[in-house]
């Protein structure tokens, strides 16, 4: 990955190929690589700050190894009691409240923003606190469900996980300003 100039970490389910996703992650973080996570991205970027930066080497999401004991990424509490999937995951638009001063706040140039999701499994916020205590940054949130929706960190170049999923609302002729905002620091950082 030493060529690279900027790193997605795309959607995706299950666990196929999720260590490698956390170590590209890894990858990005330490050396200053421009970092977009999506959905799962984000999710697997959570995993990577704490198993490396908070030192839990064990923590994961419960998605990929329910018997982990630090769940950084768990299931939803609404979700706990379905057993048989279909449309179940949270689909839909939602709001997305930002953090001035941040870098999601700074691409969007709003305070909140509504945008899509389509998944079961979250951020979990009994971990919030020693994740920014080690220096992640929760640039957007979802107030009324309690849902962190967009992470950060600290010095670094370009360094953004969302939970939602930015390019549903992207096209070529009006690209979504997350991806914008990605491809100027990817292209200065060359």
């Amino acid at each position: 990955m030493s060529d690279c100039d900027g790193v997605i970490v795309a959607p995706g389910f299950g666990d196929r190929g999720v260590e490698g996703k956390i170590l590209a992650v890894k990858y990005a973080r330490e050396n200053k690589i421009p970092f977009f996570g999506i959905c799962l991205g984000m999710q697997v970027a959570v995993i990577e700050f704490f198993r490396n930066v908070c030192g839990y080497k064990t923590s994961h999401s419960s998605e990929m190894n329910s018997k982990t004991k630090y769940p950084v990424i768990d299931l939803m509490d609404h979700q706990i009691s379905i057993t048989k999937k279909g449309g179940t995951m949270r689909l839909g638009s939602y709001k997305c409240q930002l953090v001035k001063d941040t870098l999601a706040y700074k691409s969007y140039q709003l305070s909140y923003v509504m945008e899509r999701h389509r998944h079961r499994y979250e951020f979990n916020n009994k971990y919030r606190e020693e994740l920014i205590s080690k220096g992640m940054i929760i640039s957007g949130y979802n107030e009324q469900l309690g849902l962190v929706e967009i992470i950060e960190i600290k010095d670094h170049p370009w360094f953004m996980g969302v939970q939602f999923h930015p390019e549903y609302q992207s096209s070529f002729i009006n690209p979504h300003p997350l991806f914008v905002s990605f491809l100027k620091t990817t292209l200065l950082n060359k």
